[in-house]
């Protein structure tokens, strides 16, 4: 079987003969296979032990047919590096046990030693890189997502000591998100060398603030993070995460090469919005797979349509998968976005 380059041809706005498909957390709780082996291990564990952290990335793309595999990894993964003491808690998430909320508690944070630190994480992605017949993309946390984390010491649906740090020490505030930032990239950059042909920034919770105060306190930490990385000759993508329709115009300086999308936000508007510099990457609202498989190919169908008006569009959920998603729907969907985009691309060449 030959390399199936699609998805990186669409981040770069070159021709495709289908519209390439992946779904954020595709490798996860939705997969009976998965849940056996999470009966064994935690999270941790897994990302721990290379030989299986591939083979759970390498699950989906065997089962349902997808253009990307995304490493089976953590946001958090990075942090222990640094300095940050965590455990990942069955229905809560990362739990913090020395939160950040001091000068003191900044300083302290060291740089990332991703080789010494993390070896298991880039022999996962060299295993992958010789497995792999699709294109690998790797991630990491973008910094005010780490921070509301680091900050609050667990979730949080406030963000009121994150916000308290932000708006009442600006100084300790940028001086977190610059180590995070830096963190950020010198993470993204070993998994490129150890073999990454691609990376996300995901910031999932920076929808929470206004635009003026992304622009403000995250903004020049995510250019940061993106400038550090321009050299690389691989796509990067940045996901706001959800409710950031709102923060998308202010991320045209930016220099990645594709844009994540949540679903409260039109594909054609989301374009416009960030200046149509950017392939974009979304944005099917994931619980749209609760419902009929017609449902789902009919809102598959008006997404592709519009997706597939400008060069450069990657299918993909707003948000993750949910542990109750179906498999036999996933696989059909994945189906149905290649045949009908494939077949709409072939008249369009034909016309």
């Amino acid at each position: 079987m030959s390399y199936n380059d699609r998805f990186l041809r669409a981040c770069r706005k070159e021709p495709v003969d289908r519209i390439p498909v992946w779904y954020m957390r595709q490798a996860g709780r939705y997969d009976p296979d998965y849940r056996k082996i999470k009966e064994k291990y935690s999270l941790l564990e897994i990302c721990r032990q290379p030989e299986l952290a591939a083979e759970v990335t390498m699950m989906p793309v065997r089962k349902l047919g997808v253009d990307a595999a995304i490493l089976y990894s953590d946001i958090m993964n990075p942090v222990a590096s640094i300095g940050i003491d965590f455990d990942i808690v069955k229905d809560i998430g990362p739990v913090i046990h020395n939160p950040v909320r001091s000068a003191a508690d900044v300083e302290r944070l060291k740089p990332i030693d991703v080789e010494r630190d993390l070896p298991h994480i880039l022999e996962t992605i060299a295993i992958l890189d010789r497995e792999l017949e699709v294109p690998l993309i790797t991630f990491g946390g973008a910094p005010f997502t780490l921070a509301s984390y680091i900050v609050e010491g667990q979730p949080t649906k406030s963000y009121l000591n994150t916000k308290t740090l932000m708006y009442g020490q600006p100084d300790v505030w940028h001086r977190l998100m610059g180590k995070l930032a830096d963190m950020a990239a010198a993470y993204l950059r070993a998994h490129v060398k150890a073999g990454a042909k691609a990376v996300q920034l995901f910031d999932s919770w920076v929808g929470s603030l206004s635009p003026h105060d992304f622009r403000e306190y995250v903004l020049p930490h995510v250019e940061h993070i993106f400038g550090q990385l321009a050299d690389l000759d691989i796509p990067k993508i940045y996901f706001p995460g959800v409710s950031s329709g709102e923060l998308l115009p202010s991320l045209t300086s930016l220099q990645a090469d594709v844009i994540g999308l949540d679903w409260r936000v039109g594909l054609t508007d989301g374009r416009t919005r960030t200046g149509g510099r950017f392939s974009i990457q979304g944005n099917l609202d994931p619980y749209v797979l609760t419902a009929p498989q017609s449902l789902i190919h009919e809102q598959a169908k008006r997404l592709l349509d519009e997706g597939m008006s400008e060069p450069g569009f990657i299918f993909n959920l707003g948000h993750g998968l949910y542990p109750e998603a179906s498999l036999e729907k996933l696989r059909e969907l994945t189906a149905f976005i290649h045949a009908y985009s494939s077949e709409r691309l072939r008249s369009q060449v034909i016309s």
